[in-house]
């Protein structure tokens, strides 16, 4: 990795969690009794990261302060911001938090507790080598396309399908100003269909930059239902021993 680079990391906590069909919000619930939230945050507290923007559910700033940040010491955590509606909207208002002068940015979920500092390298790497870059997996299944009906379209290469994870990580100008267009023309977007469901797809939709694709790790899996959470614990108790 080049020196004298400055590198921001937003984490986001914003979502609701529905899918894990519990009272407490899903950044909240504890694995190994630690909640959820701390293993990201954690992880870029002790990389080589600068600056972590921390995006929440609104309301839950001071919350977050008192009972993530300030508990744990995570010195790193800049600025708490609140998200909004759509994922899209928390990462254009976590943007907006990251200082002006970083040159990269890495946008991490912070339902992903297993994200290293390999990773976070080998993601820097690419973005500085390529302006854009997402994290994944090539996928160890048979991928099949339905259609309509509910029966088997298409069989697409496996060789060249990957599971997209995060942190996803651009030159931080380019990614603003991307975001920046995604809000102005977002009505548009949403008349012609398209879904922006991660990073990549703004980069994709408003520049002709190419996104590289990175080796991450099959342990980088988010966590999504209850059943994650034993796989989480799994996982960590293997990176105790």
């Amino acid at each position: 990795m080049a020196e004298n680079i400055k590198t921001a990391a937003i984490v986001l906590a914003a979502g609701s969690g529905s899918r894990m069909h519990s009272d407490i919000k899903k950044q909240y619930m504890e694995i190994n009794k630690r909640p959820l939230i701390y293993y990201a945050l954690k992880a870029f507290e002790d990389s080589f990261t600068d600056e972590i923007v921390l995006v929440v559910s609104p309301g839950d700033i001071d919350y977050c302060k008192t009972e993530i940040v300030d508990k744990y010491g995570f010195t790193k955590v800049k600025r708490i911001v609140e998200g909004g509606k759509e994922r899209y909207d928390s990462v254009r208002l976590g943007l907006h938090g990251v200082s002006k002068d970083a040159d990269y940015v890495m946008i991490h979920d912070g339902a992903r507790p297993f994200v290293t500092e390999d990773i976070m390298r080998r993601s820097i790497d690419a973005a500085i080598e390529h302006r854009a870059c997402v994290v994944g997996m090539p996928v160890k299944d048979t991928i099949k396309i339905s259609d309509s009906d509910g029966f088997a379209a298409d069989t697409p290469d496996r060789k060249l399908l990957w599971m997209v994870q995060t942190p996803q990580t651009f030159d931080y100008k380019l990614i603003l100003s991307l975001y920046d267009q995604l809000e102005l023309r977002k009505e548009e977007i949403k008349e012609k269909g398209i879904s922006i469901t991660d990073d990549a797809m703004v980069v994709e939709t408003f520049s002709d930059i190419k996104v590289k694709l990175v080796e991450g790790s099959y342990n980088n899996i988010k966590i999504t239902t209850p059943e994650d959470i034993g796989f989480a614990e799994a996982i960590l108790g293997k990176c105790e021993v």
